[in-house]
């Protein structure tokens, strides 16, 4: 019986934890506002808008990833300008997980917070106004609050998109052990290499991180 490498076994899954940890925070901040803005807005284009949003949920993630590839590779100005900033390029770094991360999970975050501001009485917003608050004390003291249980599914689904996240995060982020390698890029690898009990044992733990999340989705429902 194969002997399991533990400090092989645990890398990987630090790196997802923290990949999805910091992704799925920042998907937040960002589905939160955009979400809000796109429930409280009407304007020409929002369905083409809209749909360009939602796309990512529907693409091939390897499609995803070499979007992302050009836009941030050492060729684009913008890779030019990561590079310059902090000396060092962007790609195959655990940043580019990140991105990734965020890009795949945003349209799940969005269409979560979408729904939650729909269903807030616009009535008792108004009333809020009616009596002196501004938009932010609206939104901090009325919205977010009614849409506590939106939030929290969002996030969570946000969390465990990035931790599954594969063919985006192997274009831009490669599979560098102790780096870049995340579980579902390390299974990959174990699999291709013969290695059934170690990807046996990265698949039993994303199994059962992704159940805890989905768990906590539907106990807050």
């Amino acid at each position: 019986m194969a002997v399991i490498n533990w400090h092989e076994f645990w890398t990987p899954i630090r790196l997802s934890l923290q990949v999805s940890l910091l992704s799925s925070l920042i998907v937040l901040i960002l589905g939160v506002g955009t979400a809000w803005w796109m429930s409280r807005r009407s304007f020409r284009g929002k369905t083409i808008l809209e749909t360009a949003i939602m796309l990512p949920l529907v693409l091939p993630p390897t499609v995803v990833g070499f979007i992302l590839l050009v836009m941030l590779g050492r060729r684009s100005w913008f890779g030019k300008f990561i590079e310059w900033l902090f000396a060092a390029p962007i790609i195959f770094s655990w940043w580019a997980a990140v991105i990734a991360s965020i890009v795949v999970a945003f349209p799940l975050v969005y269409q979560t917070m979408k729904v939650g501001f729909s269903a807030v009485d616009r009535d008792m917003e108004a009333a809020a106004r009616s009596i002196g608050a501004n938009e932010w004390q609206v939104f901090r003291y009325i919205t977010l609050p009614l849409t506590i249980r939106s939030l929290i599914s969002a996030y969570i689904l946000g969390f465990a998109r990035g931790l599954g996240e594969f063919g985006a995060t192997l274009m831009i982020a490669g599979n560098i052990p102790g780096k870049t390698q995340t579980i579902p890029t390390a299974i990959y690898v174990a699999v291709d290499a013969g290695n059934t009990t170690m990807a046996w044992a990265w698949t039993c733990s994303i199994i059962i991180i992704s159940f805890l999340m989905l768990f906590l989705t539907r106990q807050r429902s």
